[in-house]
């Protein structure tokens, strides 16, 4: 499911962890990797990391290699003993056991003897289904019916809190349906040579299923220009992030009405989704004009569509052939990875997908003892703190929306590890010897619970990550800050790090979410998750000012050859990174005037502001191939790490002073450009 506004800290990275302690001496930072040669008001990011990015290439299966990189690639060897463990012990583990079905699910994804010799038979019945279609009419009774066995296609269905009423569940109808990374790509003349390899893939993954060469390049132009109609009605990234162009609240006649050769009535019956006074559909126009194709669209050209995305998103579970296609395209054409990752990583991949939060609850046992949660919880408080003192001295907001922001403050739900309640997957039949039924089963499974949750009331403490992913979020809609297990290691949290390592860390993670609360996106949403305005016209204008010299500034990074950063994809994130920097800044500072003799003691020559700054810097270190760096350009709403590192140390006095930076430097910015925020 789309969780449409959480707001995370980076992409969803696998990893392991280490347990942590806040306040001990001893070094952490290994200072040999600092460039001297590069001054640190000229260039941070460089200071802090180039040495360690010359040193580390980018690994073949990897788009990129940094900080997250590496915890991930730790992670996966702890996840790995997890899951052949279960696997060898499978046969013998309780029946129906978390245990025994992570172990049957992951062994039968390396069982590639059997995986070969089915080849592309495990396939057939579903583009049976669709080589039967006749008619518009059938066309939407075949969507209908694939959603309800969890495979879906065209669009997004999935479960959120109500915008206008965020203690219940309501089904959410999201766009879809490209296979490129956005409308853009259909449409701008620098992607031309891409799409000329997407039509060429989309023709040899016909083939692979017994299309003629012939045929499947004609299949292919038809499934591109399909896909560059729904492009064209499709809402662009940035616009998508306004809440009024995710919500749409209508009533299943209103549905109905709005799509007359689409039945929402019999598809959300089809769903056994209790959708009561209604559902959101979200982007209207994209709908529309669906609705439209199933009337003027020819249905050789669905068929088309329907076959190439039913195999594209088979491929990875299906014989070497089609995984291999399906690499060279998504893999490497679009996103510069050379080499495909070997099988183990793409079977732990595929149980992640299918029973993530199942294995974190043998992941949480194994790593993440509970008085980690303790110790956590202590920097969360701190943090936070510091953010209330920071909203309490503002001298741009009016008391008015100063009291409004605070009763929001007052209101966030910090969630440590894992969650209170493990989910129960007692439903989910899981055999030793079926990949691609096991993964079509628990895509089925994971739908039915999602559709469950329709009508019923928000629980604020299910969490929409596992305790294995390095990263963190906010979510606006019940005001829920989250900080997975794996994520609580280094060098983001250290047992052996000093705080000023840890509040740099860490510390900037807790005030970056937390800080989403406040962004452009955050502060639309009140103190009990409503998309409701609190802000008085004033204020908002003010805060509108200092935003746009905050896009203004991401705007003018290009991280490639006339390829800049697109600051108002990526504002959230940025004021994020600001506002988690300054408040976690202001936690350390008090954390050294409870202990005085910190305040002034240098490790390995540097104070302790220096290294906070040095630790915020070093978890953005990090390379990435040019073909990932252009897509994520276009999709991601975070800015390239490097960008990151500099960013918002580039607004902040305290950073100047704690390097001895002067005024035209490049890491200090004038007055009239400095952004101060929260």
């Amino acid at each position: 499911m789309r969780k449409f506004l959480n707001r995370s800290l980076a992409m969803a990275i696998c990893a392991a962890l280490s347990t942590t302690a806040l306040a001990t001496t001893a070094p952490s930072f290994d200072v040999s990797e600092i460039d001297k040669t590069i001054s640190p008001c000229a260039d941070f990011n460089a200071f802090v990391n180039a040495k360690w990015v010359a040193a580390n290439p980018i690994p073949a299966d990897r788009t990129r290699w940094g900080a997250f990189d590496q915890l991930r690639e730790h992670s996966l060897q702890t996840q790995r003993a997890i899951v052949e463990k279960a696997a060898r012990e499978a046969n013998k583990a309780k029946a129906g056991s978390v245990e025994q079905k992570i172990g049957w699910f992951y062994r039968s994804g390396m069982a590639e003897g059997a995986i070969e010799k089915a080849g592309w038979a495990p396939l057939k019945p579903e583009l049976a289904k669709i080589d039967a279609l006749k008619s518009g009419a059938d066309i939407a009774t075949y969507l209908t019916d694939s959603f309800a066995r969890g495979q879906g296609g065209l669009f997004q269905i999935g479960t959120e809190a109500d915008f206008k009423n965020s203690k219940v569940q309501i089904a959410y109808a999201f766009q879809g349906g490209l296979g490129l990374p956005t409308p853009d790509y259909y449409e701008k003349a620098d992607h031309a040579e891409l799409r000329k390899a997407y039509a060429a893939y989309v023709a040899k993954m016909l083939e692979l299923t017994g299309t003629k060469p012939a045929a499947a390049k004609e299949a292919a132009e038809q499934v591109l220009a399909f896909e560059t109609r729904l492009a064209k009605a499709s809402i662009k990234p940035v616009e998508l992030r306004k809440p009024e162009n995710q919500y749409h609240f209508v009533s299943l006649a209103e549905a109905d009405k709005l799509t007359p050769n689409f039945s929402w009535t019999k598809f959300f019956a089809a769903q056994k989704a209790d959708i009561q006074g209604g559902f959101s559909l979200s982007q209207p126009g994209f709908f529309g004009e669906v609705d439209k194709m199933l009337a003027d669209v020819p249905v050789a050209q669905w068929q088309a569509y329907l076959r190439f995305h039913a195999i594209d998103a088979a491929a990875p579970y299906l014989s070497k052939s089609f995984a291999e296609q399906h690499f060279a395209f998504h893999g490497k054409t679009l996103n510069g990875q050379q080499q495909q990752e070997p099988r183990w990583k793409r079977v732990l991949g595929a149980v992640n997908n299918a029973m993530g939060m199942a294995l974190g609850e043998l992941y949480v046992a194994e790593a993440f003892p509970p008085e980690s949660k303790a110790r956590a919880l202590e920097l969360v408080t701190n943090v936070n703190a510091a953010l209330k003192t920071r909203i309490e001295k503002l001298d741009w907001m009016s008391d008015e929306t100063r009291q409004k922001a605070l009763e929001k403050w007052s209101t966030f739900l910090p969630k440590i590890g894992y969650p209170d309640k493990w989910r129960d997957w007692s439903g989910l039949a899981v055999k030793p010897d079926d990949y691609f039924g096991n993964v079509l089963a628990a895509t089925q499974f994971d739908y039915a619970y999602e559709m469950a949750k329709v009508g019923k009331p928000t629980d604020r403490l299910e969490w929409g990550m596992t305790p294995q992913t390095v990263n963190a979020y906010y979510n606006p809609l019940d005001n829920t800050i989250n900080f997975p297990a794996a994520i609580l290691q280094p060098p983001f949290f250290d047992p052996k790090a000093d705080d000023a390592i840890n509040y740099g860390g860490i510390g900037a993670v807790i005030g970056h979410e937390a800080t989403h609360g406040f962004d452009d996106e955050g502060s639309q949403f009140d103190a009990q998750g409503n998309n409701a305005n609190w802000w008085t016209k004033d204020d908002r204008e003010k805060f509108d000012a200092r935003t746009a010299k905050l896009v203004e500034q991401f705007n003018g990074y290009e991280p490639l050859p006339g390829k800049h950063v697109n600051g108002q994809l990526t504002l959230g994130e940025n004021i994020a990174d600001l506002g988690g920097a300054n408040v976690a800044y202001d936690a350390l500072q008090i954390a050294l005037q409870k202990n005085p003799g910190e305040n002034e003691k240098k490790i390995d020559g540097y104070t302790p502001e220096q290294r906070f700054f040095l630790n915020f810097a070093r978890i953005w270190r990090g390379n990435i191939r040019p073909q990932r760096q252009e897509v994520l350009l276009n999709s991601d709403p975070h800015s390239p790490a490097q960008y990151r590192a500099i960013g918002a140390p580039s607004n902040m006095p305290a950073f100047a002073e704690a390097f001895g930076c002067k005024a035209g430097d490049a890491m200090v910015r004038d007055d009239a450009k400095q952004v101060k925020i929260w």
